[in-house]
């Protein structure tokens, strides 16, 4: 089953409401942002990232990078550093590299999401490929992926 025909039933059998939308092929977040004339504050990208041993995905604002010291303590690891596309590739068979959604309850793996991304309603993101984003509110995102909240964003 493809990533967004997996995430809109999942979503379905939670209840939750859902917009989906499509858009040119677009690779980087902002680029995505920009294709959906939604603020990059509100889109959020995925960044897969080694906690010590532990394969970890953080969520952040598509106008964020991730800054590594604040990832290191919100994730209580002495060395946190990009996943390469090879290494987490393997977890998310159903999308296209680096197009996966922040759904990593998913994927069983453990989900931190930079406060920012919380001050939204809604929040949008990729489904799996580079044409496809959807759109739901972010309590039930919270609700359902249950991510732990913290700061580790670096901001322009």
């Amino acid at each position: 089953m493809r990533c967004k025909e997996r995430l809109k039933k999942y979503l379905r059998e939670h209840n939750v409401s859902f917009e989906t939308m499509i858009h040119p092929e677009a690779y980087t977040a902002q680029e995505v942002a920009a294709a959906q004339h939604v603020s990059g504050h509100q889109l959020a990208k995925v960044v897969m990232v080694w906690a010590d041993e532990r394969m970890t995905m953080l969520v952040l604002p598509a106008s964020a990078r991730v800054d590594f010291r604040k990832a290191a303590r919100e994730l209580g690891a002495k060395k946190v550093r990009l996943a390469t596309e090879t290494e987490f590739s393997q977890h998310f068979d159903d999308c296209q590299v680096g197009a996966m959604p922040p759904f990593g309850n998913l994927y069983e793996l453990p989900v931190y999401v930079d406060r920012a991304l919380t001050e939204h309603d809604e929040i949008v993101f990729r489904v799996g490929t580079y044409t496809e984003t959807m759109k739901v509110a972010y309590a039930d995102f919270e609700r359902l992926v249950q991510p732990q909240v913290g700061e580790f964003g670096l901001y322009p």
